[in-house]
């Protein structure tokens, strides 16, 4: 089962990339080195590039090998990177030779993996959930296996809602698949699959712009 999505799911994917706190130094690190690259006698204005959010783990352990380039970090694994964040009892996150980065999420029995990445500007947060989640950086893909579940919040209300027993999301397209099986979060092994017409969301998106316009301004005395 392929279907097309909305473009708003990139920025929660895109943010599921189990990126490290590395990751972000190497990127800035590669954009230092390019700007000194640059002619001294080059001075046309440009704008600085938006910086990456800052990536912040917490956990009971990590383990580092330099070698390998791998962090393994475990217990109650907390990982917030801008409006994301990810919830698991184990991350580990690797890099290869050409810089992708690769990230695998676990929990214990009975567990899930949770994401969360919100998009204040449209009222909108995706949330996603299952044994286990893994991303590929090469292929720009995350895979959330066993129970697993996607759901779309537009103003607070559910409105996109897919189950199944992986759930694999194609950045690249802007694509997902679903896929049945024994660990299926849908009943019977099957995908489950329920989405509501986009007049809804715009609507309930517009219900809360106009709250949100409509609320008092702080005064100088609370500020």
């Amino acid at each position: 089962m392929t279907l097309q999505r909305p473009a708003t799911l990139t920025a929660w994917l895109i943010a599921t990339a189990f990126a490290c706190a590395a990751g972000a130094v190497h990127a800035q690190t590669s954009q230092a080195a390019a700007t000194e690259a640059k002619p001294a006698a080059t001075h046309q204005a440009t704008e600085p590039a938006p910086a990456d959010p800052d990536t912040l783990i917490l956990s009971d352990t990590l383990n580092y090998d330099d070698i390998k380039k791998e962090s393994v970090f475990t217990g109650n694994v907390i990982m917030t990177r801008g409006l994301m964040t990810l919830k698991s009892d184990k991350l580990v996150m690797s890099e290869d030779a050409e810089g992708f980065q690769y990230g695998t999420a676990t929990v214990g029995p009975g567990k899930l993996v949770h994401i969360r990445q919100e998009n204040p500007e449209k009222f909108e947060v995706i949330e996603a959930e299952g044994v286990r989640g893994e991303y590929d950086g090469k292929k720009e893909e995350l895979v959330m296996i066993g129970k697993a579940v996607l759901t779309r919040y537009v103003c607070g209300k559910p409105f996109d809602n897919v189950k199944g027993q992986r759930v694999v999301y194609k950045q690249k397209t802007e694509t997902y698949e679903a896929y049945g099986g024994p660990d299926s979060a849908a009943a019977g092994g099957r995908v489950r699959s329920l989405a509501s017409p986009r007049a809804k969301a715009d609507a309930a998106a517009a219900e809360c712009r106009k709250k949100s316009a409509g609320s008092p301004a702080p005064s100088k005395a609370s500020q």
